[in-house]
């Protein structure tokens, strides 16, 4: 159970801070007009972060060298990403008294991909935290740290959108909405920056 403790009290851990898909996430929980609408971002999301976890666990060595000799390229290409996820977020900021259309399906899917596996920050984190902190632990116990943190995503990705619902539905002024897309915008614009920086 020490193993399981630890990767689930770690993944809460890098899970937590409001980067670009928590941010995603939960903007789809507060724009779409039921919660039901939300769940194929949720889901998409939560399904990446399960596939990035099983393999950092079980395969760190491979893909950290793989990671290390793509990392330039993966690091331009976030950067650009970001820029684009943040000019969508802004233009899709409330204008005069009506809001623009909730983010479909399809389109949903496809952001919470691109936000999960073209995320290069989050690529660290799974990769080089979750993967490394795995490494002292075999067998049952790893089989339970990687479990740990694969249920800390699924719980905090419903968990986001619900609270996004739930805001959104006690709040229905449109300019404190509008404030908030132009917010988050510009946070995920400082990312790409930050991540910029750091080539």
């Amino acid at each position: 159970m020490d193993a399981f403790i630890h990767g689930f009290l770690l993944a809460f851990g890098l899970i937590l801070p409001m980067g670009i898909q928590n941010i995603f996430i939960f903007n789809q929980g507060l724009t779409q007009s039921s919660y039901k609408k939300a769940l194929p971002a949720i889901i998409t999301a939560s399904v990446c972060d399960t596939v990035l976890i099983i393999i950092a666990v079980s395969f760190l060595h491979l893909i950290a060298d793989f990671f290390e000799s793509v990392q330039g390229i993966l690091m331009i290409g976030g950067f650009f990403f970001l820029l684009y996820i943040g000019w969508s977020i802004w233009h899709s900021s409330v204008t005069g008294n009506e809001a623009t259309p909730p983010v479909p399906a399809k389109k949903q899917i496809i952001f919470a991909l691109s936000v999960s596996l073209l995320n290069p920050h989050a690529l660290l984190d799974t990769i080089g935290v979750l993967g490394t902190n795995s490494l002292p632990y075999h067998n049952e116990a790893k089989w339970l740290f990687m479990i740990a943190a694969i249920i800390v995503s699924w719980l905090y990705f419903f968990l986001l959108g619900f609270i996004g619902k739930v805001v959104g539905q006690l709040s229905e002024n449109i300019g404190w909405r509008k404030r908030f897309n132009q917010a988050s915008a510009l946070m995920i614009w400082g990312l790409a920056f930050y991540m910029l920086f750091l080539i």
